[in-house]
C-alpha cells in the first residue's frame, strides 16, 4: 500500500561494533501519518532510517536480519535507486545532499532524471521554491545560502522526486523558531493538501527529532533507547510522561515538565500554551512579587561584572555580490558579556560576527577589536583575541589525533613544546576530552568533536570567543553539557559572543541579546526585556521559549522552569 511501512523483527549491526544498533524492531505505520522518532544520541534513529531506504545494507554494511517493507517493496531487494521513487531521505548533515550550481537546478535534478516535460518541471521548481520559503532564489547558489536555507531546499529537492514516504532526519536544527513551525507547517499540509504542491506531496512522514516542541505536530511518536523501541503512542501519551525523558537524558516538554514537577499527577499535562495557560489559572497558580523581584534583581547583578569595552562596530556595511547584507551596524560589546545574537535565517547574523575577528573585512565602516582596527589586521593577529567557532566543527578540524588540532595554532605562534603541552592539557580538561590527545578527531562524536574546536580556541586563551550555533545537532544531554562549558568560560572571564536557534539556550545562559533583522539591529537589551517583548521578537521571525511564553502570560518573564517555580504560589485552599 502507497505510504506504508512494516517492519518485522528487524535487528542491525555494523562491522566490528561491540553492541547491535537496531533491536528486534517492530513496526507498522499506516499511510497518512506522521511519525517522531525521538531518542538520545546513538538510540538507533539515523540507523532506523538508513534501512527504510536500503542505505542499509547495500552502502552501509553490517548484519541485517528480519523485513523492511516501504510501500509495498522492500528495499533491500529493490536497492537505493529503486527506492528513490517510494522513500525520500533528508539526511541530518543535509548540506551533503547539495551539489547542484543554482537552486533551481538543484529542485529539477531529481524531474529530469524521471524524464519529465521541460515545461512541467519549470512550473513544478516554482511551486516547491514557493513551498519551502525560496522563491525569488532560483538563481542563486546554494553556498551563498544560510544554514537553514539550505536545510529547507535539501526538503524541497527530496520533494520532486514524489516520493510516497518522506523521512526528515533532525529537519529543523539550522532554523529559526518560526522557521521550524513553518517546516512542521509545511509538513502537516504536505499529506493534506498534495495539489498546492503539484502532487509533491507524500503519504507517509517520519521526522527524527529530539526538540520535544516539535514532537506535538506528530500523530505517533516512537522512542528508542539503544537501539530498542521503548515507548510509543501519541503526544499526549508519550510527552506527559516526564519521568522517561528525564530517565532517557531527552528535554521534557516545558509545560509537562513544570506541572509535574508542581506536584500535579501525569493528566495535567498541556501541550499547547493556551492549555498551560488554563492548567495555570484553573489550579490555582499565582506569580509571589517578591519572589518575581528577587530574579530580576540577578540580572541587574551580572552587569557588575562586565569590564571595559572590547569590540566596537561602526556603520558596518557588507554586502554579497548586489544583496546588502549588513546595512550600517553600529554595536558594542564589554569584556566578560555573554551576548546571544538572534535573528531569522539570512538577517545577517554569521556575517557580522565574521568580522569581529576579521575573517571578513567591512565593504563600508570599521570593525574595533581591542583598540585595533580588523580591517587593517590579519586573521592570524586577531585569532590570538577572537577565537570562532564555525557552525560544523568539520569546517575547522583537519588534523590526524586531538593533540594535532588543539597544539597546531600554538606551533604557528611559536610556542614551545613544554608550553604547547600545558595549554593543550589544560583546554581538554576545560571541555573535558582528557585521555582522548591520540583520537582521531572524526571518529568522536559530533559533541565531542565539537568540543575539540573548542578546545582549539581555547588554547590560545583569546578574550573573546565567538560561537556560531554551538548546540547544533546535539541532543540534550550535549547541548547542556556544551553550554555549562561556555558557561564556566564565561565566568572565568571571556566574553561570548554566541549565535544560536535554540530559545532555550539563550534564555537559561546568555546576558544580552542582539535581535536583526534584514541586515540590521533592531533590539538590544537584556534576555529578560527581550524575551517579555513578543512583538518585537516576532518581527525577526523569534519567538521565546515555551515556558516565558507561558510565564509573560501569568505575570512573570521567566527564563526557566525553575524560574517559573520559584516564582508560583497556590491560592490558600487550592490543592
Amino acid at each position: 500500500m502507497a505510504g506504508s511501512i512494516s517492519i518485522r523483527g528487524m535487528s542491525f549491526q555494523y562491522p566490528n561494533a561491540n553492541k547491535i544498533a537496531l533491536e528486534e524492531i517492530d513496526l507498522e505505520v499506516s499511510p497518512g501519518q506522521m511519525i517522531m522518532v525521538m531518542g538520545a544520541s546513538g538510540a538507533g534513529k539515523s540507523t532506523l532510517a538508513n534501512t527504510l531506504n536500503g542505505l542499509i545494507p547495500h552502502f552501509i554494511r553490517g548484519n541485517l536480519s528480519g523485513t523492511v517493507c516501504v510501500g509495498g517493496i522492500v528495499p533491500q531487494a529493490r536497492g537505493v535507486g529503486g527506492m528513490a521513487e517510494i522513500i525520500g531521505l533528508v539526511f541530518q548533515d543535509f548540506e551533503t545532499q547539495l551539489f547542484s550550481t543554482r537552486l533551481e537546478l538543484e529542485i529539477a535534478f531529481g524531474m529530469e532524471n524521471r524524464g519529465m516535460e521541460r515545461s512541467t518541471m519549470q512550473k513544478q521548481v516554482g511551486i516547491i521554491l514557493a513551498a519551502i520559503g525560496l522563491k525569488g532564489f532560483e538563481q542563486f547558489a546554494p553556498a551563498e545560502l544560510s544554514g537553514g536555507q539550505k536545510q529547507r531546499l535539501a526538503i524541497g529537492a527530496v520533494l520532486a522526486a514524489s516520493p510516497q514516504v518522506l523521512c526528515l532526519d533532525e529537519p529543523t536544527t539550522d532554523l529559526d523558531p518560526i522557521g521550524k513551525m513553518e517546516i512542521f507547517s509545511l509538513l502537516r499540509n504536505l499529506r493534506t493538501q498534495t495539489q498546492w504542491i503539484g502532487n509533491a506531496g507524500p503519504e507517509t512522514i517520519i521526522v527524527i527529532e529530539h526538540e520535544t516542541e516539535e514532537a506535538i505536530h506528530a500523530d505517533r511518536i516512537i522512542v528508542l533507547e539503544e537501539g530498542r523501541i521503548v515507548a510509543e503512542g501519541t503526544p499526549a501519551e508519550i510527552l506527559a510522561d516526564v519521568a522517561l525523558f528525564d530517565r532517557l537524558g531527552l528535554q521534557p516538554l516545558a509545560f509537562c515538565d513544570y506541572f509535574h514537577r508542581c506536584g500535579f499527577l501525569a493528566d495535567v499535562a498541556p501541550l499547547t500554551l493556551q492549555d498551560a495557560e488554563k492548567c495555570f489559572h484553573r489550579h490555582g497558580l499565582s506569580i509571589d512579587d517578591v519572589r518575581n523581584g528577587e530574579v530580576k534583581e540577578k540580572d541587574t547583578a551580572k552587569a557588575k561584572i562586565y569590564g571595559e569595552e572590547i569590540i566596537r562596530v561602526e556603520e558596518l556595511t557588507q554586502a554579497y555580490a548586489e544583496r546588502e547584507v549588513l546595512k550600517g551596524i553600529n554595536w558594542r560589546v564589554k569584556e566578560r558579556e555573554f551576548i546571544a545574537v538572534l535573528g531569522a535565517n539570512g538577517s545577517g547574523k554569521t556575517t557580522l560576527v565574521k568580522h569581529l575577528n576579521g575573517l571578513l573585512r567591512p565593504k563600508r565602516g570599521n570593525v574595533y577589536l581591542d583598540g585595533r582596527d580588523t580591517g587593517a589586521s590579519s586573521v592570524f593577529e586577531m585569532g590570538q583575541i577572537a577565537g570562532y567557532v564555525f557552525q560544523n566543527p568539520d569546517q575547522q578540524i583537519f588534523c590526524d589525533t586531538v593533540y594535532e588540532e588543539i597544539s597546531y595554532a600554538l606551533k604557528l605562534r611559536g610556542f614551545t613544546e613544554a608550553e604547547t603541552t600545558a595549554r593543550v592539557r589544560e583546554a581538554l580538561d576545560a571541555v573535558g576530552l582528557t585521555g582522548c590527545e591520540a583520537e582521531d578527531p572524526f571518529s568522536l562524536s559530533k559533541g565531542q568533536r565539537q568540543r575539540v574546536a573548542v578546545a582549539s580556541i581555547l588554547a590560545l586563551k583569546p578574550r573573546v570567543i565567538i560561537l556560531d550555533e554551538p548546540t547544533t545537532g546535539l541532543d540534550y544531554k550535549d547541548q547542556r553539557r556544551m553550554m555549562e562549558l561556555v558557561k564556566r568560560l564565561n565566568e572565568a572571564g571571556h566574553t561570548i559572543i554566541m549565535i544560536t536557534h535554540t530559545m532555550w539556550v539563550v534564555a537559561e545562559y546568555a546576558h544580552r541579546v542582539v535581535l536583526m533583522r534584514d541586515g540590521k539591529i533592531i533590539a538590544d537589551g537584556g534576555v529578560r526585556d527581550i524575551f517579555a517583548a513578543e512583538a518585537t521578537l516576532a518581527l525577526a521571525d523569534v519567538c521565546p521559549p515555551q515556558i516565558t511564553q507561558l510565564g509573560n502570560r501569568v505575570g512573570v518573564t521567566a527564563l526557566s522552569v525553575d524560574e517559573l517555580l520559584y516564582c508560583t504560589c497556590r491560592k490558600a485552599g487550592q490543592s
